[in-house]
């Protein structure tokens, strides 16, 4: 499939954000009925939000920008400043939201380490405070479903339970940062509504798998939301004719789901074809999604220029330091995007690894 950039076909794996809108959405952004959100009144925002909330089982939704914004505001209302907030360790929350957490919502943060995301409720337990003189109290947990930077990885549904589990029993909140909970949903057959019974509030990603062009939804118990609608205004993110984008957003919620498989099988061809290449390392069975960490004998000194001569290929990737080279499959790639990576590749690789034992 891949796409013209510059009058050549360009594969692009560097992330699901990539996709561009379908015909449908832009069909149905073009003829949107909209009004002011911030006057809480456009009734194309409005039918997006009351729509996330009902499939994840709870009461309201809120749209916004972006799912940074969404973790960020869930943060502001979660925890007040100079409460703690746990983090899984390769958590987005912690790593690519900017600082957000310390330098608006004055939040400690607090790292856990954890097996491919599942947190230990156990650790968890041992590291909730109650708060005193001395120590912050413990106001949040975020768990990441499915978790970025550890390659697409399911957080399966009795972990999220046991979790949520212990967080009523430490008096400590529970935040699903679910941007592709909806890939959880087809890697899994769990319905969001049970993954949303496992968090207080929940996030997911509208661009992320589901293809439309931009927007996230937080959604949680009616008063919570109302709240939260503030933090977004505190934010920017008041916004006005933004039935445009949430009408995209409705259509993302029919077209997206159904696809995820099909991602999912095309990141696991990728991961297939990639383990019997020299010099790469892949683990197959930890492609669980449709995020797969490409890592080789050349080591993390290589990624970089790997990445570069892809590129020179037509082949987009993203290189993460220690963690690898990061391809995610999305809706516009194809079979035929995974075949020209891994042409690229089995030229790549066995050079580099030639390189590094010379």
């Amino acid at each position: 499939m891949g796409h013209l950039v510059g009058g050549r076909v360009v594969s692009d794996f560097r992330s699901d954000t990539v996709t561009r809108p379908s015909p449908a959405m832009r069909e149905a952004m073009a003829r949107a009925e909209v009004g002011d959100d911030v006057f809480e009144d456009d009734p194309t925002v409005q039918a997006l939000e009351a729509r996330a909330a009902a499939l994840f089982g709870k009461e309201a939704g809120l749209f916004l920008p972006s799912g940074t914004m969404a973790n960020l505001v869930a943060l502001l209302v979660h925890a007040r400043p100079g409460e703690e907030v746990l983090v899984e360790e390769r958590s987005h929350t912690y790593n690519n939201e900017a600082g957000g957490a310390a330098a608006v919502a004055h939040v400690l943060t607090r790292t856990l380490p954890s097996a491919r995301g599942r947190l230990d409720p156990d650790a968890v337990r041992r590291a909730s405070r109650p708060g005193n003189l001395h120590n912050p109290r413990t106001a949040l947990l975020v768990v990441e479903n499915t978790h970025n930077f550890w390659g697409g990885a399911v957080v399966p549904l009795e972990a999220a339970r046991a979790l949520f589990e212990v967080t009523r029993e430490v008096v400590v909140a529970l935040h699903l940062d679910g941007a592709r909970i909806f890939n959880a949903c087809a890697a899994t057959g769990v319905a969001p509504a049970d993954w949303g019974a496992t968090a207080d509030t929940v996030t997911f990603c509208l661009s992320k798998g589901l293809g439309a062009p931009v927007g996230s939804v937080l959604v949680g118990p009616r008063a919570w939301i109302a709240r939260a609608r503030g933090a977004r205004k505190m934010l920017g993110g008041g916004l006005r004719q933004v039935g445009v984008l949430a009408a995209a957003g409705l259509v993302a919620l029919d077209e997206g789901p159904p696809g995820l498989a099909r991602d999912h099988a095309l990141a696991r061809a990728l991961a297939r074809g990639l383990a019997a290449v020299p010099g790469a390392l892949v683990d197959v069975d930890a492609c669980e999604t449709n995020i797969l960490f490409l890592r080789t004998v050349a080591g993390p000194a290589s990624y970089g220029p790997l990445v570069e001569a892809l590129q020179a290929r037509g082949v987009l990737a993203v290189a993460l330091g220690e963690l690898g080279v990061r391809f995610v499959t999305h809706r516009d790639v194809d079979e035929g995007d995974v075949e020209r990576a891994l042409a690229a590749l089995r030229e790549l690789i066995p050079a580099r690894a030639v390189e590094a034992r010379a």
